[in-house]
C-alpha cells in the first residue's frame, strides 16, 4: 500500500493581501503613466517612495536593456552577451552611454581593458556613480587583485568571454542551466546569476520560459517572511511559485481587477520581485511585521523622471504589436 504524503502549505498573514494589492495597484501606476495621467496613484506610500514595476521587464533599466542594449548591435552570441553583461555589471543607464559615447560602438571584438578602465576611472575622478544603487556587487578584488572595482569586473568579463560563454549558455537545456554556468564564475553569487539568466533571456541567445526555475535574493526572503507565519514543508523558491500559480485566484479572492501585462500573467521573476517590494512597502505599512533584516525605512524617495519610456519587449514574447495598438 502506497502512503501519500501530502506536504504542510505555507501559512499565509494579512501582508500577503498586501503583496496582491500592492501588485495591482503598481501595475495601474505603469498604465496611468502610459495614458498620460496626471494623478498615477494616491496610495501615500507609493507617491513617496521609489518601487519597481510589478512586471519586471518594464522597469525603466530592463527597457533601456531590451530595447538599447541588447535589440540593437550584432546579435552574434559572443557580442549579445558581452553588451548584456556589461551594461548589467553597471546596471546604469548612463555608465553605457558614457561608453558609447567615448567609444562609439561597444563591442567585445574591439574590446580594450586599458580603454574601458581609463573611462570609467575619469568618470570616477569627476565625482560621477559608475554603478547603479539597485544590488550590491562584490568588489572582485580577491579574485582578481585590482584596486578599484570597475577593473575587477572587467577582469571577470573577459575571462567568462575568453571561456565561450556564449557557446555554452546557447547549448544550456534549460534556464537553470544558464544559472549554474554563471554561478561557476567569481563573484557572481546565486542572485546576481539568477538576474543575469532572466536578462540573458530577454535576447536571442535562449529561449526558456520564466516559469522555470527562479532563485529567491535577499529582499524576497524578507518579504516572504513578512507574508507568511510559517513555510510549511516549502522552501522560498518554493514559496514564489506558490503565489505564482495562485495569482489569478488571489486577485478573484481580493476583489481585484488586475490588469496585466497585455494578456502575460506574473511570471516567477516578477513574483520573486514583488516580494522585494512588498518587503519595503509592508516597513511602512505593516511596521508591526518584521522580515529577517529588520529594516524600518524606505531609503529610496519617489522623483518623476521626465524621460519617456518607448515601450518595447522581447519580441518572441509578442506584446509589441498588442503595445502599439493599446
Amino acid at each position: 500500500m502506497m502512503i501519500r504524503v501530502v506536504k504542510q502549505l505555507p501559512k499565509a498573514i494579512y501582508v500577503l493581501d498586501t503583496y496582491w494589492k500592492f501588485a495591482a495597484e503598481r501595475q495601474e501606476i505603469f498604465f496611468n503613466r502610459i495614458d498620460g495621467k496626471n494623478l498615477l496613484t494616491a496610495d501615500p506610500i507609493l507617491i513617496k517612495h521609489k518601487f519597481t514595476n510589478a512586471y519586471r521587464a518594464a522597469d525603466r533599466v530592463s527597457q533601456y536593456l531590451i530595447s538599447q542594449v541588447i535589440y540593437r548591435g550584432d546579435q552574434t552570441p559572443n557580442e549579445l552577451l558581452f553588451r548584456i553583461l556589461l551594461f548589467k555589471t553597471f546596471n546604469k543607464i548612463e555608465t553605457w552611454e558614457l561608453l558609447r559615447y567615448e567609444l562609439g560602438e561597444v563591442t567585445w571584438r574591439n574590446y580594450s581593458f586599458n580603454q574601458y578602465s581609463k573611462i570609467l576611472h575619469q568618470a570616477l575622478g569627476a565625482g560621477e556613480t559608475i554603478y547603479s544603487g539597485a544590488y550590491m556587487m562584490a568588489s572582485g578584488a580577491s579574485a582578481f587583485g585590482y584596486a578599484k572595482k570597475h577593473e575587477n569586473h572587467l577582469k571577470l568579463l573577459e575571462q567568462v568571454m575568453r571561456a565561450q560563454l556564449a557557446d555554452r549558455i546557447a547549448e544550456a537545456q534549460s534556464l537553470e542551466a544558464v544559472y549554474q554556468l554563471l554561478l561557476s564564475y567569481p563573484t557572481i553569487g546565486k542572485f546576481l546569476a539568477y538576474q543575469y539568466a532572466i536578462d540573458i533571456n530577454y535576447s536571442t541567445l535562449t529561449n526558456f520560459d520564466e516559469m522555470e526555475f527562479v532563485m529567491p535574493g535577499p529582499g524576497a526572503k524578507d518579504g516572504i517572511r513578512k507574508c507568511f507565519s510559517s513555510l510549511g514543508d516549502y522552501n522560498e523558491a518554493d514559496a514564489i511559485r506558490y503565489v505564482t500559480d495562485l495569482q489569478e485566484q488571489e486577485f478573484d479572492r481580493l476583489g481585484i481587477q488586475f490588469k496585466s501585462l497585455w494578456g502575460r500573467h506574473l511570471q516567477l521573476i516578477d513574483c520573486q520581485n514583488l516580494f522585494c517590494e512588498t518587503d519595503k512597502y509592508a516597513r511602512v505599512a505593516h511596521p508591526e511585521v518584521g522580515g529577517i533584516s529588520n529594516r524600518t525605512r524606505i531609503k529610496q524617495l519617489y522623483t518623476n523622471n521626465q524621460q519617456p519610456i518607448h515601450y518595447f519587449f522581447p519580441p518572441k514574447w509578442e506584446l509589441n504589436d498588442k503595445l502599439s495598438s493599446s
